[in-house]
């Protein structure tokens, strides 16, 4: 037996029930365009954890509600005559048609492109165009459509990447990793000096460094250290369990961060390396 699937349509139609300020939702019809951004950020953020776990069918259930933050925001801007969806659909997929010359001839979803050409040229050519639609914008500066409002790490990876683009850039990881132990350097003499705001100061060089050493390395920033974090969160977790284990006979009645914190330094490089050892 067949069974009907929803569509984009009734998608569309949902939203605009949730927003009838009649018969919605109270907290539906409540929300504008600043305070649902959180939400959009958050369910990005569960939809990226899912894809790092493999675990598929949640990868879907948060693909979902991905696409109804998408349906929101178009919601709020056909009621505010701002947009539609149907127009930022239109202004996606012309933009596509835009960016991909190389597989879309003269435009045309159904055009096809006789000649192939490598992933560095199309990373060549995707930046020369984005670069005429910024000066179309009048921002022809290469940092000036980078969002202020990125996460720190992978904003600095994209403002060194058009840096790069323009000749400024490192020539290969190592003259990077001198440079990340200068910056080292100048970090340590700031903390000598006990001086806060040189501290500061020479800490971000460090972790804008890292970024870019990263980035010569072919490796994202924010992949490599969300996966550090998790290997970390990963094997604290083992400390907490083993020091009940070792330390207070594995009862289970006490509080684990609590157990820790009453361990020594020399147990706790124990538990570490045990940890370690295991992951």
């Amino acid at each position: 037996m067949t069974t009907d699937f929803y569509t984009i349509t009734d998608l569309l139609r949902v939203m605009e029930r949730l927003r009838d300020p009649v018969s919605g939702c109270p907290w539906d019809i409540k929300q504008d365009f600043l305070s649902i951004v959180p939400s959009t950020l958050e369910e990005c953020y569960e939809l990226a954890e899912a894809i790092e776990q493999g675990d598929y069918p949640h990868v879907a259930e948060e693909l979902g509600d991905v696409l109804f933050q998408v349906i929101f925001y178009s919601r709020l801007g056909e009621e505010q005559n701002l947009f539609s969806f149907e127009s930022v659909v239109h202004t996606l997929v012309d933009k596509l048609l835009r960016r991909h010359p190389h597989v879309f001839a003269e435009g045309s979803i159904e055009g096809v492109v006789g000649e192939s050409i490598d992933v560095d040229e199309v990373k060549r050519s995707w930046e020369s165009i984005k670069q005429q639609e910024r000066a179309g914008r009048a921002q022809g500066g290469a940092l000036d459509d980078v969002p202020v409002a990125m996460p720190a790490l992978p904003r600095a990876q994209k403002l060194q990447k058009r840096a790069a683009l323009k000749g400024f850039d490192w020539d290969n990881p190592q003259s990077v990793l001198a440079k990340l132990e200068e910056e080292c350097a100048e970090l340590r003499a700031a903390m000598d000096d006990d001086c806060k705001a040189g501290i500061a100061d020479e800490m971000g060089d460090v972790l804008f460094t890292c970024v870019n050493l990263s980035r010569h390395l072919g490796l994202d920033a924010e992949t490599v250290l969300r996966r550090s974090s998790h290997k970390f969160e990963r094997r604290f977790r083992y400390m907490e369990m083993g020091a009940d284990e070792a330390f207070m006979g594995g009862s289970g009645s006490r509080d684990s961060a609590v157990d820790l914190a009453r361990l020594t330094a020399l147990e706790l490089d124990q538990l570490w390396n045990e940890a370690k050892q295991r992951s």
